[in-house]
């Protein structure tokens, strides 16, 4: 059982709590505005494992050539409905526990560590949904091959990679709002672009100045998910695979659906005085174009089954509507 004990805490005189604590690094503020309107977070209770909704597809062929030297009947075109499903991911905070003690030694409230703990957790909570969303993202797009652009011979990012991405969608390429990489990759894409033998001097003076990499006039998410990088392999053979998603509107969709629920609590019968706080709360992941293979994947799934690509199937008919592209790199 891992507890804080007073050993656990620092306290000097003269000096002060600085009130302060170490959060996590990744840049999770990314949802709604900070993605461009292609990762949403919304919060919305719903009770199930599963958040279904129906929608028309897409008949096609409503408009015809009229014969008009005929009378005959008309066939008649059939409209039909099919429903996506969203998948609920159920998670727990803590426990936590710390002795009375850990926070009458250096002088503090037992106040300060619930902040303490709250802030990481809120971060935490943040994390855990974006990772996800993106999780999810990269592997139902992954599975679909009309949406999906590897860069030759393990390459890495450059900027004629983007375009292949954005080729991917044809006429319908203004409908990719952000690019959302790693910063590996980000990085490697301004190193391409700073030289001048790849796109020349005029260029390369931009992405310096401009500290940033150019990207076909579409806002760049960088964030260090575990999502965009997939590994294989151990050792020396082992290998990194990095994944840029470039996303239309409403890509992603991260709905707060179960209340966050945290219980603090003093727990007697030790040799010291004890404070636990524990939680849960859950919330749904939906890709656009796609529902979570309710039979295959089942319910809660791991993070592994989460990035599953044949766990996510195609249900809208072009793949132009689905939610963007992704470029795999090096």
């Amino acid at each position: 059982m891992a507890t804080t004990l007073p050993t656990d805490t620092k306290f000097r005189d003269p000096f002060f709590q600085s009130g302060y604590s170490e959060v996590i690094a990744q840049a999770v503020d990314k949802f709604n505005a900070g993605s461009n309107g292609t990762i949403r977070l919304t919060s919305n209770r719903k009770p199930g494992d599963y958040d279904y909704a129906a929608f028309f597809k897409n008949a096609g062929g409503l408009v015809s050539r009229q014969d008009q030297t005929s009378v005959a009947i008309a066939s008649g075109i059939k409209l039909s409905q099919d429903e996506y499903a969203a998948i609920k991911l159920n998670r727990k905070i803590g426990p936590v526990e710390w002795t009375r003690s850990a926070f009458l030694k250096p002088g503090l409230s037992q106040d300060a560590i619930r902040v303490a703990a709250g802030e990481q957790v809120a971060k935490d909570v943040l994390a855990d949904m974006l990772n996800n969303a993106i999780r999810a993202g990269r592997a139902a797009l992954s599975g679909n091959a009309a949406n999906k652009f590897t860069v030759p011979t393990n390459g890495t990012m450059a900027t004629t990679s983007l375009v292949s991405g954005l080729a991917l969608y044809g006429d319908a390429a203004s409908r990719i709002d952000a690019w959302v990489m790693h910063s590996k990759v980000a990085f490697d894409l301004l190193q391409y672009q700073i030289a001048p033998s790849n796109n020349g001097d005029v260029v390369a003076n931009t992405a310096v100045v401009a500290a940033s990499p150019l990207t076909l006039n579409r806002p760049i998410i960088v964030t260090d998910s575990d999502a965009l990088a997939v590994t294989t392999g151990s050792g020396t053979a082992a290998v990194t695979d990095y994944f840029t998603l470039g996303l239309s509107a409403d890509a992603l969709r991260v709905e707060d659906t179960e209340e966050e629920h945290v219980v603090i609590q003093e727990v007697t019968g030790l040799e010291q005085l004890l404070i636990r706080m524990q939680g849960e709360f859950a919330y749904n992941v939906g890709i656009k174009g796609f529902t979570w293979d309710v039979s295959n994947g089942g319910k809660n799934p791991s993070d592994s089954a989460l990035g599953t690509s044949d766990y996510w199937d195609k249900v809208f008919t072009s793949h132009k509507d689905l939610a963007g592209v992704v470029i795999q790199s090096r």
